[in-house]
């Protein structure tokens, strides 16, 4: 397969109103890709630039999906859950859309198509959304068929527009640390620019990138608690203590959440599922088990990231 270069490329790009998702469609454009998104609700989409090309629809309209990919270069898949309690709930959008989407794609004559799934899947059995991932980078190379897939498996994302880790950081700029599961649990965090240049190094590669790709900041063996903390206290000149919080301690709200969703369709973000994943001790992406993205290098440790990153310091 040839690389990608943006004259006259065109990239059919899903999830572009999500965190992940916008970044990337930022990128794309920065670069001179022409873009094709799938949305929902093409308003959400109106500031951007107008030379964007926005089919309405859904993940489950097949008509849609192939209008996203009518002659497309490449394909990005980066739509997903991360919110929900049922594993019906997580399989439809992140195993049977993502599936969906391959196959459309390689009806179409698409050669390439990079799913954009989590480090969640290397541990599918922890939680249903981390089941769903892991289903979801199955279905995409069970409809694979001659098109080049590639799978980026990214840790915790942080940086502009993220609302998730936003809330962790926001404490810990206060000076309290919440220590969730085992203290010396070890764990892979990118920052969000650098995760959409990878994305952007994927399209220039060519076909020489790993089926399954882990990616991190380049911090050797990962953060642990201790780490994190003293990296936002070098900004803010504020010491960070860690609560370690007792194992069952969150046993009973994840179960209530649990409960209450499922009666109700709340999608909380405590569930006893993220609650398996938060208490796992390892994650940490193994970068060195592939060869990587010719060209992409992450730029930003953590300290730079959240130097970055708005929203969290008082």
């Amino acid at each position: 397969m040839s690389d990608l270069t943006p004259e006259n490329k065109l990239v059919a790009l899903t999830g572009a109103t999500g965190f992940v998702g916008s970044h990337i469609l930022d990128r794309l454009l920065r670069s001179g890709f022409s873009v094709r998104l799938l949305a929902r609700d093409p308003a959400r989409l109106a500031h951007r630039d107008p030379t964007v090309d926005i089919v309405p629809g859904s993940l489950d309209d097949t008509e849609a999906l192939r209008r996203l990919v009518a002659d497309a270069d490449a394909v990005i898949h980066c739509a997903g859950l991360i919110r929900g309690v049922t594993r019906t709930q997580f399989d439809a959008v992140n195993a049977a859309a993502a599936g969906a989407c391959a196959r459309v794609a390689r009806e179409a004559g698409v050669e390439r198509f990079l799913l954009v799934s989590s480090l969640a899947a290397r541990e599918p059995q922890l939680s249903a959304y981390a089941a769903s991932k892991r289903g979801g980078e199955d279905a995409v190379r069970a409809e694979a068929g001659g098109m080049g897939i590639t799978v980026l498996r990214p840790p915790a994302v942080y940086g502009p527009g993220d609302r998730e880790m936003l809330v962790l950081f926001r404490l810990m700029g206060r000076g309290l640390a919440p220590v969730f599961g085992a203290p010396d649990a070890r764990f892979s965090l990118i920052y969000v620019e650098d995760l959409a240049e990878a994305a952007l190094a994927w399209l220039t590669s060519g076909g020489s990138v790993a089926d399954i790709l882990e990616l991190d900041d380049g911090q050797p063996g990962g953060y642990g608690w201790e780490d994190v903390c003293d990296a936002v206290s070098s900004i803010t000149g504020r010491r960070v203590r860690q609560l370690k919080l007792p194992g069952g301690i969150l046993s009973l709200p994840a179960a209530l959440n649990t409960a209450v969703g499922i009666l109700t369709g709340y999608d909380p973000m405590l569930s006893l599922g993220k609650l398996r994943e938060l208490r796992h001790p390892d994650w940490v992406s193994r970068t060195r088990d592939s060869p990587g993205i010719p060209g992409w290098k992450p730029q930003h440790r953590l300290v730079e990231g959240l130097l970055k990153t708005p929203g969290w310091r008082d």
